[in-house]
């Protein structure tokens, strides 16, 4: 058993990343429940905020946000829906263990999480900005 269970740091998404994440948690749950279990946990331990109010330097969907991994060279990502990924164009499904890891994190915070294989990794958010349409919807 992994004595790596620090306390995960507090998160915070918009009202519509919840909904939406909620939906993609119950579409996941016949075919996918180790996903889904994940997802749902971090989603429901999150601070749910109204869109408007949410803080540009929160990961959100459709974020670029700048990260390490056990404080090795730093990686830049958009985190997006399943259906969008792409890694080699750089965008991370919010289903994947790095995706979910992010969702909901500040710059200058940092969680565990553990990959697929199960290794634990420390994750910290260098940098997060948003799509210019997210900027122009503030």
């Amino acid at each position: 058993m992994q004595q790596n269970k620090r306390r995960k740091p507090r998160i915070t998404i918009s009202q519509i990343d919840y909904d939406r994440l909620s939906n993609l948690v119950a579409a996941l749950e016949q075919r996918s429940p180790e996903i889904a279990a994940s997802l749902a946990e971090e989603i429901e331990r999150a601070r749910i905020v109204s869109d408007k109010a949410i803080a540009a330097t929160v990961v959100r969907m459709g974020s670029s946000v700048t990260y390490m991994v056990d404080g090795q060279q730093s990686k830049t990502v958009n985190l997006v829906y399943p259906g969008e990924a792409n890694i080699e164009d750089g965008r991370v499904s919010i289903t994947t263990p790095v995706g979910t890891a992010l969702i909901g994190l500040k710059a200058g915070q940092s969680i565990s999480y553990a990959t697929r294989s199960g290794q634990i990794h420390d994750l910290t958010v260098v940098e997060v900005s948003q799509s210019r349409e997210d900027a122009l919807a503030q």
